[in-house]
């Protein structure tokens, strides 16, 4: 498990294109909009892919 920080989450809609971005890649995931972070179940193959996906967003991942 992985957790990410993402300073640049806003909104609602930005939890939506997260969540849709990682449910296409099929990375089981969770986001949190309160504590603007993104965790990732998953090897480490997973997570560089969620963070890769989060950064092609336009969200920058800070590993927690």
């Amino acid at each position: 498990m992985k957790t990410f920080y993402c300073e640049d989450m806003m909104c609602e809609k930005c939890v939506a294109r997260i969540n849709k971005a990682l449910d296409e890649a099929k990375l089981e995931h969770s986001v949190d909009l309160a504590s603007k972070t993104v965790t990732i179940d998953g090897c480490e193959k997973c997570a560089a892919k969620a963070a890769e996906i989060l950064d092609d967003l336009g969200f920058t991942p800070v590993e927690k």
